[in-house]
């Protein structure tokens, strides 16, 4: 405990910071255009103390707010403590504004309270497009940064209260979906308002030198947490490795390997030995890898240990420059946030899970929704995201995997839409989405068997292919466990042409009308098949999750009838 400090009163600061976080979610849910944001959830919220220190991100995706301090840090770096109350500041820049890639636009709102600066309320959204080479801004052609959007260093959007018209309408020009950009920047705007609003009303009850305080406790607090589960580890050097199979455009072997060692109770996480950086937009900005080791330590080691930058103090991250891990520019890197994040996480959990098998955690099905994008009769893009297709996750001692889930680097943060509203939304109609047969690893506990989705899509379109779920690997199992099945993906043309597939996992078709077909890949098992509850094996095969024939060779349990 920090010195002076009510323990009552440090855990009521930390749960009411992280409430804070969520009611700026809950804000941008309800009143953002994009079904991105209002379905999906593909936006997060932080909070940053003065010096840009996260002290809370309870609400989002891991993969998003992990790094979000970086670009807290930035904003201060450029303007330095030039901040009045009632400014608002932009920015996405991978290199040179603590950005994790461009798609993703931080939201900055400094608040004051009796005069000074005493934080930062932030959110990261995932714009529906930014321009580009490609609509909706996944550009799988992309070989540098400029054919992936418009970049954006910290800029000062609104001072003094007052939005800066020529900034905004620079903003407007840069995208093919203006009616959707311009909503939904007016909604992130506002929950960062809500946000500041509610830090201002925790220094008012507390008073500013103790909530200062005890801001700071949060983050000591969080430091001792990491700490003592460090410990509880072995020392020694764990390592692990996932990898790439090609670069977007040609068959190689990209590995991403990390050495995390274990000494009393810190921690470094090497990845010395990982590929260079690649042609392809799968390169990962530094804040994107340290999020994605952020998410892997914090989802192993415990899921009571609070979620801000005090909690890593103890970790050093070592990612050489020039690396896929830390590129140069102008090297692409659009698909960093899952592409390598889901393969750093997968890595640190190989690594982790030799330092405690008991803890480890099979491999999650890698992602791989593809984006439709086309115009409406009035010349309108829509951009659509196939979230409905995504993976199953992997099992863990005592769980079977998750069904489907919106990938390991948002650990289930990102929402799978209704095909109800997407119909309402967009030219299409969905056929199929229900729970593959076999896919799942087997186990004592079984992955989750990802799904079969099939949507007819009633428009021309453009396609950009982006997964390694048909390319990689199937999801790891782990203490005997089987891995799961991959994934395969197809776009049957309406008038009965030849089915198109990408090259690999990425690539870019211009197509009409007809259906994508998506066969989701399943999450890896954990333990022995033959260690499994034979009347789970019964339910799954009554689910359609398994079939008879896979219960009798892999679970070793004949005779069970084929489901109704």
């Amino acid at each position: 405990m920090s010195p002076g400090l009510d323990p009552v009163t440090l855990a009521l600061t930390q749960n009411r910071l992280d409430h804070i976080s969520r009611q700026m979610g809950w804000v941008m849910t309800r009143t953002a255009r994009s079904p991105i944001f209002s379905q999906a959830h593909d936006f997060s919220c932080f909070l940053a103390d003065a010096e840009g220190v996260l002290v809370s991100q309870a609400d989002g995706i891991p993969i998003h707010t992990g790094g979000g301090g970086f670009a807290v840090r930035a904003l201060i770096a450029a303007f330095g403590h030039d901040f009045r109350d009632g400014d608002v500041y932009l920015l996405n820049d991978p290199y040179t504004a603590g950005g994790n890639h461009l798609p993703d636009w931080v939201i900055a709102r400094p608040v004051f309270v009796e005069g000074a600066l005493s934080g930062f309320a932030n959110i990261r959204a995932h714009q529906s497009d930014i321009g580009g080479g490609a609509a909706g801004s996944y550009n799988p052609e992309a070989t540098e940064i400029f054919h992936e959007g418009i970049r954006l260093p910290p800029l000062l959007l609104i001072r003094d209260g007052h939005v800066r018209q020529d900034l905004w309408q620079l903003l407007m020009l840069n995208t093919r979906t203006p009616d959707l950009l311009d909503g939904d920047l007016r909604a992130m705007i506002g929950a960062t308002r809500i946000g500041a609003e509610q830090i201002a009303d925790l220094f008012a009850s507390l008073g500013v030198a103790e909530t200062n305080a005890y801001l700071k406790g949060v983050l000591d607090h969080a430091d001792r947490r990491l700490r003592a589960a460090v410990a509880q580890l072995p020392d020694g050097v764990y390592l692990g490795e996932d990898r790439f199979e090609d670069d977007c455009f040609v068959p190689m072997d990209i590995p991403i390997k990390v050495a995390i060692t274990v000494q009393g109770d810190a921690m470094t996480v090497d990845f010395t030995g990982s590929h260079p950086q690649i042609r392809g937009f799968k390169n990962s900005s530094v804040a994107n890898t340290w999020s994605g080791v952020y998410t892997a330590l914090s989802s192993f080691l415990g899921s009571d240990i609070p979620r801000n930058e005090g909690t890593f103090r103890s970790v050093e991250i070592v990612a050489p420059e020039g690396s896929i891990l830390n590129p140069r520019p102008p090297a692409p890197m659009t698909m960093n946030t899952i592409a390598p994040a889901c393969e750093i996480i997968n890595a640190c959990w190989e690594a982790l899970g030799k330092a405690d098998p008991t803890r480890s955690c099979a491999g999650w099905g890698k992602p791989g929704a593809p984006v439709t994008s086309g115009t409406w009769p009035d010349g309108r893009t829509f951009v659509m995201y196939h979230w409905a297709a995504q993976s199953g996750g992997g099992a863990v001692d005592g769980r079977d995997g998750f069904p489907q889930q919106g990938g390991v680097n948002s650990l289930c943060g990102l929402v799978i839409p209704n095909a109800e509203a997407y119909e309402q939304l967009y030219p299409v109609r969905v056929v199929r989405q229900e729970l593959r047969t076999d896919a799942a690893g087997a186990g004592a506990f079984r992955g989750g068997p990802g799904v079969d989705y099939e949507v007819a899509i009633q428009r021309p379109v453009q396609i950009a292919f982006r997964g390694e779920a048909y390319t990689s690997r199937g999801a790891f199992g782990v203490v005997g466990g089987k891995n799961g099945a991959t994934g395969t993906i197809a776009f049957l043309p309406e008038d009965g042409g030849a089915a198109v597939s990408p090259n690999g996992g990425y690539g870019i078709v211009r197509v009409g009308p007809g259906r994508i077909r998506i066969s989701s890949p399943g999450g890896g098992g954990w333990g022995a098949p033959g260690d499994r509850d034979p009347a789970l094996v019964r339910q799954d095969v009554l689910d359609g999750i398994v079939s008879p024939k896979a219960a009798a060779e892999v679970y070793g349990i004949a005779g069970l009838p084929d489901p109704v």
